[in-house]
């Protein structure tokens, strides 16, 4: 790596990520079915009908996983933490098993002097709540404050920071607009009331865990840079449009209590009733907030009913996702959520990182070019009076990618999902030198 510790401010935390359904193993445990279990059974949602049932059986691995964090060198290890698995039902009896199990994770992560940072919502919605209307239903605020209750009074006192939902964009439109996750629709009132909901749910969260007494507590929102297809004045207010309702509209909602105006031309006949008497729950004070930034778009217009923009291919680089890479918008981003919406609070790079299709010999110099290009423009952003607090690296581990199944490789750790075993690729060695610099 290019860069070392010492380039960085006493207490900056650098961190790996995970969540709870993509390396745990879904079917220990005691865990009660998803809406990701159901999803990954209909043929045609995900790549080989592939679930999260064994994963990277993290459940039983625990202990070597957290070694290889401390060997790593981690100050902070982001995880999420599984509805299903502490409340089967999504409401009611919790399991025990579950929650005696991120007591564990937490005491191991402490134990291991790793900062435990928290996301207590990362996509796996109980089946029964699914049920009755997962995120269109606007008591779903209510069930997540619940279960944040029965979660955070078991492990709220030693956690260093909690996120209540990671990404409200993938929980709000790329599930219910795009249906590419979990639930699958393509329903835009659908999508209007879970965009809405996922931030009430947040509010009512952040106010629960205050009430508890559990410190530190941010937002993490997905951010991507919006360019237009060409130079013509359709294809900028495409893009524009493109960036309000995948960045304008839930920073929008947190920070200024307000929806983007453009995006509402689309969504606002098909908002929940009393919407906008929400924001003051919406918009509960935040200690810090979290950005994923993985890259750039380029969007166009096209005839159709609204938002009439679609996607086109971009000509720089790309990793195996097909995204281009593009670290001059974690820049970007940088300045101007610190500029426009969070004015001085604590910023954390909460996810960045590449898949590309490592081997079991892993040399993955392009995962070290990527983590080194874009940590630049974030030591870049902090030249100019960004206030950033921590960098978070995706991910740990090779895992399961939703409806990609098995076959995208973010990890710094090589899993081999025949036999589980873990392997250190290069990327793994440069950042473990990196941080003892």
């Amino acid at each position: 790596m290019n860069f070392s510790r010492s380039d960085f401010p006493a207490g900056f935390q650098f961190a790996a990520a995970t969540s709870s359904y993509q390396i745990e193993g879904h079917q220990f445990g005691g865990a009660g079915k998803t809406h990701w279990d159901t999803f990954a059974a209909t043929p045609g949602n995900v790549v080989r009908a592939e679930n999260g049932a064994i994963a990277c059986d993290h459940y039983h691995r625990m202990e070597e996983d957290l070694d290889l964090m401390q060997a790593l060198g981690l100050d902070a290890y982001r995880f999420s933490t599984s509805w299903a698995r502490v409340l089967p039902e999504g409401r009611g009896t919790p399991n025990q098993d579950g929650l005696d199990f991120y007591d564990r994770l937490v005491d191991g992560l402490l134990a291991r002097g790793l900062n435990p940072m928290v996301t207590l919502y990362h996509w796996e919605l109980p089946v029964p709540l699914a049920d009755l209307g997962g995120w269109r239903n606007p008591d779903i605020a209510h069930w997540f404050a619940d279960f944040t209750t029965v979660l955070m009074k078991r492990i709220g006192d030693r956690v260093f920071s909690v996120a209540p939902i990671n990404e409200p964009w993938c929980v709000g439109w790329l599930s219910h607009f795009m249906g590419h996750h979990a639930p699958g629709m393509r329903d835009i009132r659908a999508t209007a009331h879970a965009m809405h909901h996922v931030l009430t749910a947040h509010g009512r969260a952040i106010q629960t865990m205050r009430a508890l007494g559990v410190k530190n507590l941010g937002a993490v929102c997905n951010l991507e840079f919006a360019h237009p297809a060409n130079d013509s004045a359709k294809a900028e207010e495409a893009a524009r449009l493109y960036d309000g309702y995948y960045n304008r509209f839930f920073l929008g909602g947190l920070f200024q209590g307000a929806y983007p105006e453009d995006v509402m031309e689309g969504l606002a006949p098909h908002m929940p009733k009393g919407w906008e008497h929400d924001f003051d729950l919406i918009g509960q004070p935040l200690d810090w907030c979290g950005l994923n930034y993985y890259t750039c778009k380029r969007i166009a217009p096209v005839e159709g009913p609204w938002p009439a923009h679609d996607e086109v291919p971009g000509p720089l680089p790309k990793t195996q996702m097909d995204w281009e890479i593009y670290p001059q918008g974690l820049h970007h981003f940088l300045i101007w959520v610190h500029e426009n919406y969070t004015k001085g609070l604590p910023l954390y790079v909460t996810e960045n990182g590449m898949a590309h299709p490592d081997q079991v010999d892993v040399p993955d110099q392009a995962r070290i070019d990527y983590l080194n290009a874009h940590v630049a423009a974030a030591r870049q952003a902090m030249t100019e009076g960004v206030p950033l607090a921590g960098y978070t690296f995706w991910s740990l581990m090779d895992n399961y990618e939703w409806a990609l199944g098995y076959e995208k490789r973010f990890g710094l750790i090589h899993v081999d999902f025949d036999t589980l075993d873990r392997t250190p690729k290069a990327s793994y060695h440069a950042l473990s030198d990196a941080l003892t610099r």
